[in-house]
């Protein structure tokens, strides 16, 4: 991705990995919830999708996971999304404890702004698998009630190819691993823009996951 084709400035994500931390931080310490901000620059502002991820800095990618949440759909403005993602990584993730004030000077926070996502036409498992493509997409698996997602860093960061990540997505779903090649499941692809902190209160920039 070319910096012609990204939708947010680094300033811009800067400012939602900062707000995101200030969330946490704020509900931790304090008890009350951050307000949302209305002096944020304006394309914040707009409805998106968005995940907020919490690592534990310093551990390998597969040890460092300390909270993942996010809302598929945009039902609110991003900026809004990511001080409420923020508290969820943080206190609602039922794979975790909820994170304690004193960890926050040992968590890096992630920030990513979701494209919205489009279903998969392709139908074959070959078809499929010539779609997607490792370090550009993110996946969401569905049939019926059950639906998981992954990032697109995910792959990367795990060194999938793009099988194995569709097991994976699956398994995140509650489905079997060969779900994805079953007519009744529904395959989208999702791109997301990535900022990340290098260490926890330190220097934020944007994360290029292509391979």
């Amino acid at each position: 991705m070319s910096t012609g084709e990204y939708t947010f400035t680094d300033e811009e994500g800067i400012y939602l990995v900062k707000l995101a931390r200030q969330s946490l931080e704020t509900r931790l310490k304090t008890g009350k919830e951050l307000p949302v901000p209305d002096d944020c620059p304006p394309k914040l502002k707009e409805m998106s999708g968005v995940f907020v991820t919490l690592r534990i800095h310093g551990k390998p990618v597969d040890e460092s996971l300390r909270g993942c949440i996010g809302m598929i759909e945009a039902r609110e403005p991003l900026v809004a999304g990511v001080v409420h993602m923020a508290l969820a990584a943080g206190l609602e993730d039922p794979r975790f404890p909820d994170v304690r004030a004193s960890e926050l000077d040992h968590i890096a926070f992630e920030v990513t702004a979701m494209t919205v996502p489009k279903q998969l036409e392709a139908r074959s498992p070959e078809e499929i698998k010539k779609a997607i493509k490792i370090g550009r997409d993110g996946l969401i698996m569905q049939r019926g009630y059950n639906r998981g997602l992954l990032l697109p860093q995910v792959p990367v960061e795990y060194d999938w190819d793009v099988e194995t990540f569709l097991v994976h997505t699956c398994r995140k779903a509650g489905l079997p691993p060969d779900a994805w090649m079953q007519k009744d499941t529904k395959i989208f692809t999702f791109a997301g823009e990535i900022f990340e902190e290098e260490e926890p209160h330190g220097k934020i920039i944007r994360k290029v996951i292509a391979r």
